[in-house]
Formats: C-alpha cells, structure tokens, sequence
C-alpha cells in the first residue's frame, strides 16, 4: 500500500499534462462560424455555437496548467487563468454569448492515455 500511495501523485502529474496537451488539440483548428475583422487588421472565423471556442488570439489555448488537486494532490486537473474561460464552456447569463463547450470533449480527447497511466502495474519490489 505505502508503494502505491507514492506513485499515485506522480501519476496524477502525468494525468493532468495529457489534460493539457489535450486542450491544445481541442483548441486549434477551423471553425465554420461568422467572419470578423480583427482590430488590428485581417479577419478571423468565429466558432458556431455547440463548437469549441475560435482561436483568435490564443490567449484561452495557451492559458490552459495542469493541477493536482483533491485530498493529497491525487485528482488531475488542469485550470485556466482567463476569467471568459467559464462564459466559452457554459455560454453568458442572457445568452449574449451562446455555449462553446470544449470541457467534456479535453476529457474524452485524454481518456485513453490517463486510462492507460492509472492502468501501468505498480512498482511492488520493495
């Protein structure tokens, strides 16, 4: 037990950077939304609501750090330092800015490697 209760935060580090790495995947890419103008010149197409958010200027994509949290640091997480983060995954009171959901699909994008992490056998040779 002593063994398995020290590779656990180790695994919940490697955990939380397959959520990260996960996000970048998530969001990048084309979307099929509106055109804008960028203030600074050029354009940029929007994501569609129900689409994860555009990347304009990547500020929300780069934002993304792995965490441990939960009782000794044994969940893995990552959190976003943008305070819009909240209003792209669930949208805005009102509805001004209709949901980008990105969340769900971060987890299920990293699914199989942190399956695949908790999954590794434990070092038992004391």
């Amino acid at each position: 037990m002593e063994q398995v209760t020290r590779e656990l935060p180790g695994r919940a580090v490697r955990a939380s950077h397959e959520l990260r790495n996960a996000s970048l995947e998530v969001l990048r890419g084309q979307r099929s939304g509106r055109v804008y103008r960028k203030p600074s010149g050029g354009t940029y197409r929007a994501s569609a609501p129900g689409e994860p958010p555009a990347l304009r200027t990547g500020t929300l994509r780069r934002s993304w750090r792995p965490i441990q949290s939960g009782e000794h640091g044994l969940d893995a997480a990552i959190e976003s330092s943008v305070p819009y983060a909240d209003y792209m995954e669930n949208g805005t009171p009102g509805g001004k800015i209709a949901p980008r959901p990105f969340a769900e699909r971060i987890i299920e994008k990293a699914r199989p490697k942190i399956e695949a992490i908790y999954d590794e056998p434990f070092d038992l040779n004391l």
